[in-house]
Order: C-alpha cells, then structure tokens, then sequence
C-alpha cells in the first residue's frame, strides 16, 4: 500500500543559525519550514548552525508546519548534520545533490541507524530529494524508488542549470521539469516546484500568475525563499471554491449517470466521462486534506495563544 503523502503546499527556507528568522518562521503560514544548513549558511558557521537545529525544530513548528531540514554534500558534511538533524521534531530531509539510487540507499542507513539511537521510530524521518545534476537526472526513476521515506522530489534549479552550462531560465529548465513531474507522479511521490524561476521577487502579480501556471503543469507544492510567496503559494496550490463546488456537481451528475445505465453525459457542452470523473475525486480529496491540514494548523495556534 502506498503510505498517505503530506500536505505540503509551501516550503519556506529558513536559515538554521539566523536567529531572528527562526524566532518568527512560525508565524509565516507555510506548510512547511525548511531549515537551512546549505546554501544560505556560509562554510564558516556550519558546524555552529547545525547544533542548532534541535531546539530551532521545535520553535518553527510551533504555528503548525511540518519541518525540513536540508543538508550538506558531500557525505563528510551530510553526516554531521543529520547527526544533530535527525531527532522527533525533524519530520523531513531535503537530500541535497542526489547521485543516484545507491546515494538514497546509504542515507536511509544512516539515518535507520540514527532513528534507533535516539528510541525513535524507524521510517519518521521522510526524504525530499533534490536532483541537481545532469548525471542525475537520467537516474531520476532509480531515485525515486530507492527508499520508501521519499515523499517528494524536486529540480535544483540553480545548481542543475550551473551543471549544465546554461541559464536558470523557465525555458531552459522547462523539459528537466516536466520530466521530473512525470516522473514523481510515476513513484506516487509530490512533484515541487516552480514552471519558471524565482530568484527574483517583487512583482507578486507576475508571480501569482507564475504558481497559477506551475500548478496547471501538476506542481503540488514548491519552496518559498522570501514570507510574502508563502499566502500566494498557499491559495494558488488549493483548489478554489468554484472548482470544488464544479467537481461536487461532475461527481453528483455521474451518480445520475450510471443509475441510468450511462457511462458518460454532457455538461456545457463537452462530454464527460471516467477521467475527468477521476480528476473531479482527485480535487475533492486534495482539498479536504488542505483543509484537515489547516484546521490542525489553527488549532496550534490556538493552543500556543
């Protein structure tokens, strides 16, 4: 049986050693903190930063979210920080720069045998994993079926472009990404991620337009590296109210259907039939598990008010 996939729509970085945006991460809204001990922490401060992630755990997820902590390559680095990342306040990791399947095998050891010393349940801790490579990429369907912690996979689109030799441009990365969305939808897994970049931010407009048009493409969830994508992403990766309320109708009309001996009807003019039936399910399910998600989230707060 395929285990149930969170609820992650929004994914917002957060350096691990930068106290004034742990101290606030819990009031952002996102789905999920991804605490940072990559990119955003400079080599200097590794070693302090990722002693902090325990407690810091356990302060950004007081507002409700999940937390994620991404850490280093290569495996010397990787293995000191799950050392201290790897504790009940973790729920995830983004694997960083995933060689291929025998990568995601020794990290699940490592953490397998981490999980029993600290008397935790083997399998809590579940894997991002990011392919950043090009090598990579052609291995994407080996990744993705190399350990059952892997709940969602993404590009690195920065790094992916820079292995490549070309510009991180929505054109450019377009095909890796499609590809990629295929690929998690084959291994039952969440596709994260953008249509096009956001290194920039600003024009919210243009971005709104931008998650809109990622969703369309079977997106479910991406990272937000700025609090102000956070409510965007939230809406744009929910289903609305009109869609909901036309998928309600499809699934009462289908119900007529097939009493009446039909497998198919019309609808403003266009034929329905099981796959649009499906999708309409597929919606509903999705929303009432947003839902589910965001009633548990207003709990927390309530609770820590």
């Amino acid at each position: 049986m395929t285990p149930e996939l969170p609820v992650w729509r929004s994914l917002m970085y957060c350096p691990a050693n930068v106290e004034k945006y742990v101290d606030r991460a819990h009031t952002r809204g996102a789905d999920v903190i991804q605490l940072d001990l990559e990119d955003s922490v400079p080599p200097a401060e590794k070693a302090a930063a990722r002693k902090l992630v325990e407690r810091a755990a356990a302060r950004v997820r007081r507002g409700g979210a999940d937390v994620v902590v991404r850490f280093n390559q290569p495996l010397s680095l990787a293995v000191r920080d799950l050392e201290y990342a790897i504790c009940p306040d973790v729920d995830a990791l983004a694997c960083t720069k995933i060689g291929g399947a025998s990568h995601v095998q020794l990290l699940d050891e490592l953490v397998s045998e981490l999980e029993e010393k600290r008397g935790m349940t083997v399998g809590h801790t579940k894997f991002i994993t990011m392919v950043e490579t090009a090598d990579a990429f052609f291995k994407i369907r080996e990744i993705l079926r190399a350990s059952k912690r892997i709940v969602a996979t993404n590009i690195g689109g920065e790094d992916f472009a820079l292995d490549n030799d070309m510009q991180p441009t929505g054109e450019a990365l377009f095909y890796p990404k499609q590809h990629m969305i295929f690929a998690a939808n084959a291994a039952g897994v969440i596709p994260l991620g953008f249509i096009d970049s956001v290194a920039g931010f600003g024009d919210w407009e243009a971005f709104r337009n931008m998650v809109r048009r990622s969703r369309d493409f079977g997106f479910k969830g991406a990272s937000c590296i700025h609090p102000g994508q956070v409510g965007i992403v939230n809406e744009e990766y929910t289903p609305t109210k009109a869609e909901v309320d036309y998928a309600q109708k499809l699934i009462k009309l289908d119900q007529e259907a097939a009493a009446s001996g039909r497998g198919s009807f019309t609808l403003d003019g266009k034929m329905v039939d099981i796959p649009i039936i499906v999708r309409a399910q597929k919606l509903i399910a999705r929303y009432e598990k947003i839902k589910a998600r965001e009633a548990r989230t207003l709990a927390a707060t309530e609770h820590r008010t």
